[in-house]
């Protein structure tokens, strides 16, 4: 994605806090996304929150795998305005739900696959059935369920070979969440991996989005304290990244 053709627009990648970043115009997706199938080979796209921001900071087995993504795209408003504040720059922030679909749209515009990998057995099922009816063009090439044992491992990536998939989503009930895939990385043949934690529940209905209004204010945390208020504590992780802001203005020239 470096020479910039009518097929290959360039992608500029920057860092926040020593974390990579990139800014991913929407008109962009489906030319970068059929550039990252035609290249071959495995790669993953990363939806990175403040929360993953700071984990990726420290080194070990997490920053390994936002460094060797092939886009890393923000969805916190905190991470947009510290960029803003350190660099100038304005990037574009998605909501998983909607990035996930304008993946799945341009998946269906060439007719590409997908495997679906994790999640509870009925909202797997009832994603695929609402996958097949709102993009029609877009082939489900098999799924499984999470919750396998580690010694179903090794048929799980057969399969997943063997269908060869272009997109393997990846929801929640595999061992490691998103690290699972970075450990096995290898393993899954050629494709674009991408995991988004809560995605086949809203798919299946059994969870909702937050409305594009409260995204784009960055109040979406509201409703995740509503159903869980011991995330109030992630203020202290929200006060630090703020400091860190400080720190790198004034002393690491950003």
């Amino acid at each position: 994605m470096d020479a910039e053709t009518p097929d290959s627009p360039t992608i500029e990648r920057i860092t926040c806090l020593n974390v990579p970043l990139d800014i991913l115009f929407p008109e962009q997706i489906p030319a970068v996304i059929n550039q990252m199938i035609l290249k071959g080979g495995e790669q993953h796209i990363v939806l990175l929150s403040l929360r993953d921001l700071l984990r990726a900071r420290k080194a070990g087995e997490y920053r390994n795998y936002v460094l060797s993504a092939a886009l890393v795209i923000p969805i916190s408003k905190s991470i947009i305005g510290g960029v803003r504040f350190l660099t100038g720059k304005t990037l574009q922030r998605y909501m998983p739900f909607d990035f996930v679909i304008r993946l799945l749209s341009t998946l269906e515009e060439r007719g590409r696959t997908v495997y679906l990998l994790g999640g509870r057995r009925k909202s797997i099922q009832t994603t695929e059935r609402n996958l097949k009816r709102t993009f029609p063009g877009l082939r489900v090439v098999g799924r499984c369920a999470g919750g396998f044992r580690h010694t179903d491992e090794a048929n799980i990536f057969q399969a997943i070979k063997k269908a060869g998939p272009a997109l393997l989503l990846v929801n929640r009930g595999v061992p490691g969440d998103e690290r699972w895939i970075g450990r096995n990385s290898g393993a899954f043949g050629p494709g674009i991996r991408l995991w988004c934690s809560d995605l086949f529940d809203v798919f299946a209905e059994r969870r909702h989005r937050p409305s594009k209004g409260v995204f784009d204010r960055g109040l979406e945390w509201i409703g995740f304290l509503a159903k869980n208020p011991l995330r109030i504590f992630r203020i202290f992780p929200y006060l630090y990244y703020k400091i860190l802001l400080v720190y790198h203005r004034l002393f690491r020239g950003g």
